[in-house]
């Protein structure tokens, strides 16, 4: 549940919780919801999204995060007895987040941060000004905490013995010695029996005048023993499942081990020195063949260093014959390009389809040009003809003029 002080008070800033103090005033503004019927009241009436403990701790999408603030900031402050309308997506939110810290002040909260630290919706701003809003409308529901009523304790019932086939229970073995009994009766040895082969009664046996002393002969007792000591052997079936049985393997087992090591363990020894004699002897040898070997070794190096450059200095040189070799493949192919048109102009000079073919055009102009000519000379005779006709159509008109005026 919520409470009233801080559950983590940070005196160092630096300090390895300072960072989770959200965490926890998150909680416990969510705690204070709940008690004010957030789900209910907040969720299903104003059908808002309902929050986890860390919505306004981590951002994820501002636009969301600030509406949500607004709005349960604002149902706060009506819980707290305020007038503050539902505000609304389109609304201003500096205007909605100066209404918001007017109103905390009036609780008379402290606040020592810039407004604008609350436009993300999110953070530790934001959810000190809700927690500080949770707790006046807690405050204006008068809210109190019930009495803890503790039940009182029942009384522990004894655990019931269950029957185990392990277990050996003094019930079953007397059962079944009675068992026995009754089967072999002529076996048995009773106390009546011994009574009457002493010649003594109970009664004398249990209250005795003098102090008791044994009128038994030893052989006679031993001869009874032997006798008796069959009925008075009791066999227990013995289960693989037991514990008694797994105690016992493990007691043979641990002695076989003992017994098998003591015969294994200097032939152990015996090999551990043996092994630690042959690496001495391969250190040593490594040793001397690498002191003998130390001016090859170095030989060596020089020459791995000199093939390094080597090989840095061929693929330098790779690299220059392969451009030439890209150069002389594109010289190639213009070279080739160059060879097939003075192909094909040789081809044409030594070849006489040209010539041949001007002359046969040249054939079908001439002969074009004196059928042109053969038009043109009929045109010019049409021509001709035509103005001969005017001329004297001309002249006869004006002589038939000329003769109609005389007449006149």
């Amino acid at each position: 549940m919520f409470r009233e002080s801080a559950k983590i008070v940070i005196d160092v800033e630096d300090s390895p919780s300072a960072s989770y103090v959200s965490n926890v005033r998150m909680e416990d503004l969510l705690e204070k919801l709940k008690l004010l019927n957030y789900d209910t009241d907040f969720v299903q009436e104003l059908k808002m999204k309902p929050i986890n403990r860390h919505y306004f701790v981590i951002p994820t999408n501002p636009g969301e995060q600030f509406y949500l603030f607004t709005s349960l900031a604002a149902w706060l402050v009506r819980k707290a007895g305020k007038n503050f309308e539902q505000p609304q997506e389109s609304d201003d939110p500096n205007a909605i987040i100066a209404l918001i810290m007017d109103h905390v002040k009036e609780f008379g909260v402290s606040v020592e941060f810039p407004p604008n630290k609350l436009k993300q919706g999110v953070g530790e701003h934001a959810i000190y000004v809700l927690d500080s809003l949770a707790d006046q409308a807690i405050k204006a529901s008068k809210f109190k905490w019930k009495k803890v009523e503790i039940p009182a304790d029942e009384p522990d019932q004894e655990p019931e013995i269950e029957d185990d086939d392990a277990e050996l229970i003094l019930e079953k073995v007397e059962e079944e010695m009675m068992a026995d009994y009754d089967d072999e009766d002529d076996d048995i040895l009773h106390i009546d029996d011994i009574t009457k082969l002493y010649g003594k009664t109970m009664e004398d046996v249990q209250k005795p005048d003098n102090i008791l002393e044994s009128q038994t002969d030893a052989e006679e007792w031993k001869l009874e023993l032997e006798r008796v000591l069959p009925q008075l052997k009791v066999t227990i079936k013995t289960d693989s499942r037991d514990w008694r049985s797994h105690l016992e393997q493990m007691k043979q087992l641990r002695a076989n081990i003992s017994t098998g090591l003591n015969g294994t363990k200097n032939q152990l020894d015996k090999l551990h020195t043996d092994i630690a004699n042959t690496l001495d002897k391969i250190k040593m040898r490594e040793m001397y063949l690498n002191k003998q070997l130390e001016p090859t070794l170095v030989e060596f190096r020089g020459l791995q260093e000199e093939l390094l450059k080597i090989k840095e200095h061929y693929r330098d040189v790779s690299g220059g014959v392969t451009e030439r070799t890209r150069t002389l493949n594109k010289l190639s192919d213009e070279l080739e390009q160059v060879k097939k048109e003075m192909d094909e102009r040789g081809s044409s000079m030594t070849d006489g389809t040209p010539l041949i073919n001007i002359k046969k055009t040249i054939t079908k102009l001439k002969s074009e040009i004196s059928e042109m000519n053969v038009r043109v000379g009929v045109l010019e005779y049409t021509l001709m003809c035509t103005k001969i006709r005017d001329r004297v159509q001309m002249q006869e008109d004006m002589n038939n003029t000329t003769n109609t005026l005389i007449i006149k």
